[in-house]
């Protein structure tokens, strides 16, 4: 009996102590579980209530969309948010501490932009978005107002020169000559004429910016009067600065005006490109009834998800601009008239000489 007495007890204060380590076991795991806790394996409290404003600066009655500076000022504010992340529409993705951000956009024009905002705590997040019209007035980055009597700059401009029909059977031989392209009046003439030259019935200009200026996504504006006369072929367009190493068509080309006298008045706005080249170009008309007797303001909107044609302001073409697509590079320049050839047709046999007028072209961000 004293012995089972003994046992007894034993057994008893086995039990007492492992029911102790079993409470002080589980008071543990409650405290390493409890809600904000930031100790290894803790649950975090996921942010709530979250709020995202965006006040657009210099908004008013005039400018709803701003003034033009482009800057917006985010107020964002979440409940149990340690910090925030805001993807503000253009590509440009900011983790940020606090609940106030100013941002200045840079895309010319008014562009409609979806901002994100994520509020975080630990890794447990929420989001919301808005979206907001910003108006950036557009700053000038290359240009030539023509103003200066005399031969162009050749700080912004050279000369393709020579015949042979430019891969187009065109009549024409393009020269450097004061006789064919010249700036008088505040006005860049390139002169058409029918004139023996070196084996060619007729001479013309070729002007580029290739090596000298070249530019990716913009607004390119140009006021110009076109020549007139069945043959004469004027151009106002771009290729790919990548071209010596990339041949056409795969270099890209954007035809911001093209127009033949023999379809008198018919503006073309064109883009040649791999399997679009040639007759298969991706190619859209506007009439515009004094193309050859006043000037009018030709131009286009690049982007690097449309590239937006224009005349007088007029939208009459609109191309899906992709990453797949050689419309996201730099190009430059060129200004020409060609004679003839597959495009300017048949040449009127009276044709004794006419003049492509370019008043000004600028290049804005």
């Amino acid at each position: 009996m004293i012995q089972n007495t003994n046992v007894t007890k034993l057994n008893t204060w086995r039990t007492t102590i492992l029911l102790s380590s079993l409470i002080v076991f589980a008071f543990g795991l409650i405290s390493c579980s409890s809600d904000g806790g930031s100790g290894g394996g803790s649950t975090v409290t996921t942010p709530s209530n979250l709020v995202l404003t965006a006040q657009v600066f210099g908004t008013s009655t005039q400018n709803p969309n701003g003034d033009g500076s482009g800057t917006v000022n985010f107020n964002f504010n979440a409940t149990n948010a340690t910090s925030y992340k805001i993807a503000l529409g253009d590509g440009v993705t900011q983790d940020v501490s606090s609940g106030v951000y100013s941002y200045t956009y840079t895309t010319s024009g008014t562009t409609n932009f979806k901002v994100f905002v994520s509020a975080y705590n630990g890794a447990n997040f929420i989001s919301t978005s808005i979206t907001i019209n910003v108006y950036v007035a557009p700053t000038t980055v290359w240009s030539d107002e023509f103003n200066i009597d005399g031969a162009p700059n050749n700080s912004k401009w050279g000369y393709d020169v020579g015949g042979g029909g430019w891969g187009n059977n065109e009549a024409q031989n393009y020269t450097n000559r004061a006789d064919n392209v010249i700036i008088q009046g505040g006005v860049l003439k390139i002169i058409i004429k029918k004139e023996n030259y070196q084996g060619s019935n007729y001479t013309s200009a070729r002007l580029l910016t290739k090596g000298k200026f070249s530019f990716k996504y913009g607004k390119v504006e140009m006021r110009a009067k076109l020549p007139s006369g069945g043959g004469t072929w004027p151009a106002l367009w771009m290729l790919g600065d990548n071209i010596s190493t990339t041949p056409w068509p795969a270099c890209g080309e954007i035809d911001m005006m093209e127009h033949v006298g023999n379809q008198l008045n018919k503006i073309f706005g064109t883009l040649h490109y791999t399997g679009h080249s040639g007759g298969n170009a991706d190619s859209t008309t506007l009439t515009v009834s004094t193309a050859t007797t006043d000037f009018h303001i030709y131009s286009i909107d690049w982007r690097a998800d449309a590239i937006k044609f224009y005349v007088d302001n007029q939208l009459f073409k609109t191309f899906v601009n992709t990453s797949s697509l050689p419309f996201n590079q730099n190009f430059f320049l060129i200004f020409n008239c060609a004679i003839g050839g597959d495009f300017g047709g048949a040449i009127d046999p009276n044709f004794a000489s006419s003049t492509f007028e370019i008043d000004y072209v600028r290049v804005y961000n």
